[in-house]
């Protein structure tokens, strides 16, 4: 595998000509399914899906891309055969010295196991937006470890607040991480993302030290990851947020301030200390704003400077601020939502009320991620029903990009 992985770094290292190559080839063969603007994308992650494992969460983002571009391209089986064929080509070309005759039939089988995933995935995903490409507009180094990234799409984003979307840079081609939206649909179609520069991760630290206005990111189709405020009706909200995983949590509260239904919100945003806390002035506006009906409490689990009100960590002060009938929305870290399932039905939370952020750290994650998809191409009436079901697992936006 480790021989797979350095073929591919060497070929994606000119990902752009390696695209072109890939595209000639097929169209030698009088196959024209993949538009050259969308070819990058296509043989990048198809590549690192073969290649690198990864994390449970990239490999589901890929999966994701990969299958909505499936659909949309109109695939059909009998072009996994000239996939595989065009991509080993391209790389036999382009990994040069690392280049061994017998990585041949490794790199055949891998995508044809891979393009037999992406068509599973297209049919469990359905219809829905395509994968685009985003101008970074600003970037704004919001902590020591996180970046809020403002990014404007080629073609306006279809997203609901609370959803996540798999994003790549291309300086990391093929390299998905999930991500939520931080804001409801803007007039201008900008997209704010928050992003924490992980420990030792691959990706993270790139979007959050090298990116720079004017670079371009590459934006996979959104989906439910069991944030829908559809979910809750016309329920009171408690929203806990840990970290980035305030992200998506920002965008419901946008979502509740544009939507003429009328109901209480309690925000609990967790950070480790004062210093931690990195969207203070977005949260000091939105709490100026809406105070009405908009409540934003601290939490602060390491910081014996603030007052004692804010010191604990982001569930046990949105514990003491629960209120029966509330619809309660957490995300955050995996060891936040692992918490949440068990210490929340404990203080008489109702499974139908209780809605966790997917993390993908497990198979019934993914699978339950997959259920969620099928129910949402149904209609809204099926994915609420789906919901409803109570098995509240985190899908991956913010923290939960994990890398």
């Amino acid at each position: 595998m480790s021989d797979l992985r350095l073929s591919l770094a060497v070929t994606l290292a000119a990902h752009d000509r390696a695209a072109e190559h890939f595209c000639s080839f097929m169209e030698a063969r009088s196959v024209r399914f993949l538009p050259q603007q969308s070819a990058p994308i296509f043989v990048s992650t198809l590549g690192q899906l073969i290649a690198s494992p990864g994390d449970p969460a990239g490999r589901r983002a890929a999966i994701a891309v990969l299958g909505r571009m499936h659909r949309r391209l109109g695939l059909f089986p009998y072009h996994g055969t000239v996939v595989a064929a065009a991509l080993v080509d391209t790389v036999r070309r382009f990994a040069s010295a690392s280049w061994e005759p017998e990585m041949a039939g490794y790199w055949e089988r891998g995508c044809r196991r891979a393009f037999r995933l992406a068509e599973r995935a297209a049919q469990a995903m359905g219809d829905g937006p395509h994968v685009t490409v985003g101008e970074v507009v600003a970037c704004e180094a919001a902590s020591d470890a996180v970046a809020v990234l403002t990014v404007r799409p080629m073609h306006r984003l279809q997203y609901a607040p609370g959803q996540a979307m798999p994003v790549c840079t291309p300086r990391l081609p093929g390299q998905w991480r999930w991500y939520s939206p931080a804001n409801a649909a803007r007039p201008d179609g900008t997209v704010e993302f928050h992003i924490r520069a992980v420990a030792e991760g691959t990706v993270s630290p790139v979007l959050v030290e090298r990116i720079a206005p004017g670079e371009t990111l590459w934006l996979g189709p959104a989906f439910d990851v069991g944030l829908s405020l559809e979910a809750a009706g016309d329920a009171d909200l408690l929203l806990a947020a840990g970290g980035t995983g305030l992200a998506p949590l920002r965008a419901l509260v946008e979502q509740v301030a544009a939507s003429p239904v009328k109901r209480r919100v309690t925000l609990v945003v967790g950070a480790r200390t004062l210093l931690d806390l990195y969207d203070a002035v977005a949260l000091d506006k939105l709490a100026s704003a809406h105070r009405d009906w908009l409540t934003v409490v601290l939490a602060f689990s390491d910081d014996r400077d603030v007052e004692p009100a804010a010191q604990g960590d982001a569930l046990t002060l949105a514990v003491y601020h629960y209120r029966r009938g509330q619809a309660v929305y957490v995300c955050g870290p995996p060891q936040m939502i692992k918490a949440a399932r068990q210490r929340l039905p404990l203080t008489g939370v109702a499974g139908d009320r209780l809605h966790l952020a997917t993390t993908f750290d497990r198979a019934l994650d993914s699978a339950v991620w997959v259920s969620r998809q099928r129910a949402a191409s149904r209609g809204p009436l099926a994915a609420r029903g789906n919901d409803a079901e109570g098995e509240g697992v985190q899908g991956s936006s913010g923290e939960l990009a994990c890398d």
